[in-house]
């Protein structure tokens, strides 16, 4: 007799549909790579004019990874159709119920209200776009990837006790022809010591130890852009003992898959 499906280990189905007009095809091994965490690419679709000469460099990516072009000519000079049709699918897409989330790919603010329709209806929305993609649309999201993180290939070591995070290294130009499809890094960001230390205190235990996981999941509830990587960190985990002036990090014991438990706590302020 088969054994019975677990639920709880069964791969969220995610529809992704990207904006060629506001994404690069730089992003689109990190891009991936990213999605996988969160679930299986059940449908890709990328949309724009293909016939205009801007979108070369994605032509030369779609086969390769399966994404399917979905042509929207430029009726009206100025006029955007790709988020028009972008939208349409997505809504079509919504209405087969056979989707767990979406990943909108585009710095575009003018798919906010997708994104909060698409939420409306219990489905968990994956926003990715580059760092001057309006706040708006990063808020309408469960969780905003800054496609700049996406384009390092390497990260730096956690930072040592007391010392300063470093930013995340830009990808190196290996292909000096493609090198106008990468914009500048993304910026250094101050780790948000306050916020995270807020979320702690609102899941602590009476000797205020909260378990990391959970840390994690709320401070992305109230900060959808929120990732340890903006700050020079590798994982959650890094970044708390990166800062052991503010935070303290214990681990009790294993899981049952032989995962770590971790719990944090506020340093408290003595001295």
């Amino acid at each position: 007799m088969a054994s019975k499906a677990h639920p709880t280990h069964q791969q969220k189905h995610l529809a992704v549909l990207i904006d060629a007009d506001n994404a690069q095809a730089s992003i689109i091994e990190g891009l991936f790579e990213e999605i996988a965490k969160y679930g299986v690419a059940s449908v890709k679709r990328i949309y724009g004019d293909w016939t205009a000469p801007q979108l070369g460099s994605w032509k030369k990516v779609l086969l390769d990874h399966s994404i399917q072009p979905i042509q929207q000519f430029a009726y009206t000079k100025g006029k955007n159709a790709t988020d028009s049709s972008l939208i349409i699918d997505a809504m079509d897409l919504l209405y087969t119920r056979r989707f767990d989330g979406f990943c909108l790919v585009s710095s575009d603010s003018d798919f906010t209200r997708l994104a909060a329709r698409l939420r409306e209806e219990g489905l968990t929305v994956y926003g990715f776009g580059e760092e001057k993609t309006p706040k708006p649309f990063v808020s309408a999201c469960d969780k905003f990837i800054y496609t700049e993180i996406l384009r390092a290939e390497s990260l730096p070591e956690p930072a040592a006790s007391g010392d300063k995070p470093q930013p995340v290294a830009p990808a190196p130009a290996a292909e000096p022809a493609k090198s106008t499809d990468k914009p500048a890094p993304i910026k250094p960001q101050k780790v948000p010591v306050d916020a995270i230390a807020t979320v702690i205190d609102g899941l602590d235990d009476e000797d205020g130890w909260a378990p990391l996981a959970a840390v994690g999941s709320d401070i992305t509830k109230i900060r959808t852009d929120f990732d340890p990587r903006l700050y020079g960190f590798k994982k959650l985990s890094d970044l708390i003992k990166g800062n052991p002036h503010r935070f303290e990090l214990e681990e009790r014991g294993t899981t049952s898959t032989g995962g770590k438990v971790l719990f944090v706590r506020n340093r408290k302020t003595g001295k």
